[in-house]
């Protein structure tokens, strides 16, 4: 029987194609000992406006070969800004309500100024609400070493897992062998078709945050991240 690992990079509210790939998982494995990446996906998402495409930014201390664990915010009221501009442009979409009952309390009460954990909060409160229940690890309570396929190997292993689950990128730099000869199966992800849902302002746009897909359709959110394109 396959028991399937995820591992990604922590990311602040990724698009619907994260939460796809941890709902195919059975362990979903939050690497954030790699080095900390200025203007990359860990600290920001993209959402639509009427003026187009918007960035939500969480404002973070760079300091030289921080991981991304270390990462702190730099600004104490960014919630605010980020919470004011959700308001602005999805007050009226047709689950606004509900969505705001479940991610106001995680802005107006945040516990931490950790990076990780912010986003490690609203990846479980956004899961609950889908229905994932996918088991989440953090790679600092996991021992690994060597290039990127050994470690891979070696968490699999930690958390007996027999199958690996990989983003198309990987690609370039597995060593599908290697994997196979430890006995364990890998499986490349596919990011393509998924099924357009209700969306305002123009033109559909696939590659914004899950929050977009949340305040406009709500409890259908998880039929449009399993079910794509036949």
């Amino acid at each position: 029987m396959k028991k399937k690992l995820l591992v990604l990079q922590s990311n602040y509210v990724p698009w619907k194609g994260y939460f796809d790939a941890i709902n195919k998982a059975d362990v979903f494995v939050i690497y954030d000992e790699m080095q900390y990446t200025k203007n990359d996906w860990r600290n920001r998402n993209v959402i639509k406006t009427k003026q187009g495409l918007q960035w939500l930014t969480i404002p973070v201390k760079m300091h030289f070969g921080q991981k991304i664990n270390e990462a702190e915010v730099s600004q104490q009221f960014w919630y605010v800004k980020h919470w004011k501009t959700l308001v602005q442009n999805y007050s009226r979409a047709s689950y606004f309500k509900e969505i705001e009952a479940l991610l106001r309390p995680l802005y107006a009460n945040l516990i931490s100024n950790n990076l990780s954990e912010i986003n490690l909060a609203f990846i479980k409160r956004i899961n609950e609400y889908l229905g994932i229940t996918t088991k989440i690890v953090r790679s600092r309570e996991l021992v690994f070493s060597g290039d990127k396929n050994e470690r891979l190997i070696q968490i699999c292993q930690q958390l007996s897992c027999n199958h690996y689950i990989s983003g198309p990128a990987a690609k370039s730099y597995m060593d599908i062998q290697l994997f196979e000869s430890n006995n364990i199966s890998v499986e490349f992800l596919d990011y393509s078709d998924y099924k357009e849902y209700r969306q305002m302002f123009g033109n559909f746009e696939h590659h914004v945050s899950i929050l977009d897909l949340l305040f406009n359709e709500g409890p259908n959110a998880l039929s449009y991240i399993e079910n794509k394109i036949c």
